[in-house]
């Protein structure tokens, strides 16, 4: 006798009954783990649709900080505006300074230019782009190559 294919002849009929249940049972599990399946593959399908909207918008972001860096390099205040309107970069002097600092992209003559005005606001600007600098322990004339350095990176 094939104990995984009996001869439902040769089964008593309380064996028979019980074989039954496991087929009933086997199919039900059968069933269950095709409707995990179908539950995993639509966890996926969403995943891989949400990494597509990311890099969209990721795609999105940089596209409009080139448009602002480009502004910046026409007109520093306006760039700056449409950086912040478009929350690229909050209105924080802090940010500004560092966004300066780093300077990715930015025209040299700009930055200055945006530094160099008289608003209130710029002037903040301004202390806050010093202090990104570190010039400790150095002579006036290293403090300088510092800067230029920075300037012309």
């Amino acid at each position: 006798m094939d104990l995984c294919h009996p001869d439902p002849t040769e089964l008593s009929s309380g064996e028979a009954e019980e074989l039954q249940r496991i087929k009933w049972h086997r199919k039900q599990l059968l069933e269950d783990i095709q409707k995990l399946k179908d539950e995993i593959a639509d966890v996926f399908a969403q995943i891989d649709c949400f990494e597509t909207a990311e890099e969209s918008r990721m795609a999105q972001k940089e596209k409009e900080l080139c448009i602002g860096r480009k502004k910046f390099n026409m007109d520093p205040v306006k760039g700056i505006q449409y950086l912040t309107e478009h929350k690229l970069l909050s209105p924080d002097v802090q940010d500004i300074a560092q966004f300066l600092y780093k300077g990715e992209g930015l025209n040299k003559t700009a930055i200055g230019t945006y530094l160099g005005e008289r608003d209130p606001v710029n002037l903040q600007v301004l202390q806050a782009f010093v202090d990104c600098h570190e010039f400790a322990n150095l002579n006036l004339v290293q403090a300088l190559r510092v800067v230029r350095t920075k300037g012309s990176a």
